[in-house]
């Protein structure tokens, strides 16, 4: 190599991250091994996840066209690299050699190209090195798209999760039956001749011409009208089942599942364009997923005992390892926990209720804190309450010893079963936490109006509050109340709401390496602290703007509609925490299933991998940005 062109080579080098980093001594050595490649002609070099690198190529003129192909050979995420750039660093460390994506050279590109032999070489010697290429990997991995496109696709065949349509598959896609459809005044027998010339087992009712307001089903026929010798020519509507429930067609399958059991309603309205165009019944949906776990689900409500469900409720560990072994987002992990931990509470509070005899007013059972915001995990206990309508002075001492009584035995058959006791008392077995409508209304009052420290770090909890079971016009009524208080001067309740979510600060040091804390002989941090900033932040920013969903996602969703986020910072919380939230998923599923140990929210950072390690550290940094925002907006002096 004559010196001219060994001068050229180190001088460019010096101009390419992070080989301008390295020694000049070390760039020399390495100039004297690169190797000139030219493509006369546009030429496609490497395909994604197929073509294993031999090295890095260093662009010195022309062009890399990169990108994804989905699986309709649709190029995803394209992105040019230019003179200058290096292509194939982290494929090679982090990618078993395997190009990331497909790359396309344009005519007339040159490139320098480095063996790879020399380039782990220079990765093992220096630090910041590899560091930069991890580092990188780790940015790109919040970007959910492109994390998508390089997650594993081989899993091992699961009994649970034969479906896996059901998680990318939207209801449009599927064939849904017509509506049947008749006026309220419509005679019974009529209306079910009607249903036998449709072959349906459901006829959706209309009043008046107006909205549907309910519908009627072959088992309300025989036990409404049958069994009761009801008279055939009564209007249909008297015998009408509701709730009327629908969603949108361009909705996923498993949305339309869960919220039927949410609901508990059997047959689901399918709505595009403003209007109903069909609907699916839960039973054909579920017959046609024998092998998901929403069968599962299924067999949580046909249990007959506690026995059942706590058997039931072990199996859990075992579906969430499955789910996130096929990689199912976090977030529709924890959907499946909180459905089934629902189910089971519907259980055991109905069955109660049959024990104890019908309840002297009503009432809603309401569920709070992780249940409330529907992200549970497998380490989990009870966060609930209950709100009962006020009654005349003589009731009341009567109302309340009766939902004490109703709430202790719920607690404990919940906590017999597997879903323990909060150990902070947030429970509706703690007199606090069983109250009256009003004595409710002056608790947020208070909580709002006279807020301090104090208040805002327990009870915050209170304003992740979700129905579960009773009378929805109490929790109405109750939402509407919070919603008027809301509307006041919250300056003093937001500045300590915000301080509450400044208390966790995340486990980075200033040298970038993590906090951790000695428990038994590992070094660790905890998870669930990592993650209590954004759910916290959220909230304040949600109740500022009276967002009264209670998950952080849709939360956020919503904050990013009415421009309180941009498209980026709501990007960047919702990787953030649906990342953490899966590694913390993961942990529990292998402690439980594998270790035969209970759960916790400890890990130690020496488990993980580089590319774990480097995602963790710029989650941290999103974070601690965040709250530095929030202390800007919130926290001024009072």
């Amino acid at each position: 190599m004559d010196n001219v062109s060994m001068g050229n080579r180190l001088a460019f080098l010096q101009t390419v991250p992070p080989f301008s980093e390295l020694p000049t001594e070390v760039l020399a050595g390495v100039a004297d091994l690169l190797q000139e490649v030219e493509y006369a002609k546009e030429t496609l070099i490497y395909k994604q996840d197929v073509t294993k690198l031999r090295g890095v190529d260093l662009l010195v003129a022309g062009t890399y066209e990169t990108f994804f192909y989905d699986s309709e050979q649709h190029k995803r995420l394209p992105e040019e690299y230019g003179p200058g750039a290096c292509y194939g660093g982290m494929s090679i460390l982090l990618n078993k050699k395997r190009s990331i994506r497909t790359v396309v050279a344009r005519k007339g590109t040159r490139v320098y190209f480095l063996h790879r032999r020399d380039f782990r070489a220079l990765c093992l010697a220096y630090k910041d090195f590899f560091h930069y290429f991890t580092t990188r990997y780790g940015e790109r991995m919040l970007n959910e798209e492109y994390a998508h496109f390089i997650r594993p696709t081989a899993a091992p065949e699961e009994n649970f999760i034969a479906a896996d349509q059901i998680y990318s598959r939207k209801i449009e896609t599927l064939e849904t039956r017509d509506l049947v459809e008749c006026p309220g005044d419509t005679p019974i027998f009529e209306a079910a001749q009607r249903m036998a010339r449709g072959k349906v087992s459901c006829l959706f009712v209309r009043d008046a011409g107006g909205p549907i307001v309910g519908y009627v089903t072959d088992i309300v026929l025989r036990d409404a009208v049958v069994a009761k010798c009801l008279d055939a020519k009564r209007p249909v509507a008297d015998i009408l089942a509701t709730p009327i429930v629908s969603i949108a067609s361009d909705a996923f399958v498993h949305e339309a599942i869960l919220l039927m059991f949410q609901t508990k309603t059997r047959y689901l309205l399918i709505e595009k364009g403003g209007e109903f165009v069909g609907f699916l019944s839960r039973n054909k949906l579920l017959s046609d997923l024998a092998q998901s776990p929403f069968m599962f689900i299924q067999a949580v409500k046909l249990a007959q005992s506690p026995r059942e469900l706590r058997l039931r409720w072990r199996k859990v560990p075992e579906i969430v390892n499955q789910l996130l072994s096929r990689g199912v987002k976090a977030e529709l992990v924890n959907q499946v926990i909180t459905t089934v931990a629902d189910t089971i509470a519907l259980k055991v509070i109905e069955g109660v209720l049959a024990e104890m005899g019908p309840a002297p007013a009503k009432f809603v059972f309401m569920v709070l804190g992780s249940e409330g915001r529907q992200e549970q995990t497998l380490l989990t206990d009870q966060d609930n309450a209950i709100v009962y309508e006020d009654k005349a002075n003589e009731q009341r001492e009567l109302v309340r010893d009766y939902f004490l009584r109703f709430a202790s035995t719920v607690s404990d058959r919940l906590d017999q079963i597997g879903l323990s006791l909060c150990t902070g008392g947030f429970i509706a077995q703690n007199p606090r936490w069983t109250h009256s409508l009003s004595h409710w209304k002056r608790n947020y009052h208070e909580w709002i109006d006279d807020s301090n420290p104090e208040t805002a770090m327990q009870f915050s909890t209170f304003f992740d509050c979700r129905f579960l079971y009773g009378e929805p016009e109490i929790m109405d009524e109750l939402r509407a109340f919070i919603r008027t208080e809301l509307e006041r001067p919250l300056d003093r309740f937001l500045h300590y709401m915000a301080t509450n979510a400044l208390q966790y600060e995340p486990p980075l040091t200033f040298f970038r390496n993590f906090r951790t804390f000695t428990q038994g002989d590992q070094k660790v941090f905890d998870l669930k602290k990592t993650m209590t900033p954004i759910v916290d932040l959220v909230r304040v920013y949600a109740l500022r703007h009276q967002v009264f969903q209670t998950n952080t996602g849709a939360r956020l969703a919503r904050l990013r509609a009415l421009g309180v986020f941009t498209e980026k910072e709501y990007q960047e919380l919702l990787q953030a925490y649906y990342y953490l939230m899966g590694m913390r998923l993961k942990k529990q599923a292998r402690q439980l299933i594998d270790d035969r140990m209970p759960a916790t929210n400890y890990l130690d950072p020496k488990d993980l991998t580089q590319v774990e390690q480097v995602t963790l550290k710029e989650i941290f940094k999103v974070i601690a940005d965040f709250q530095v925002k929030i202390k800007i907006i919130f926290t001024k002096a009072l």
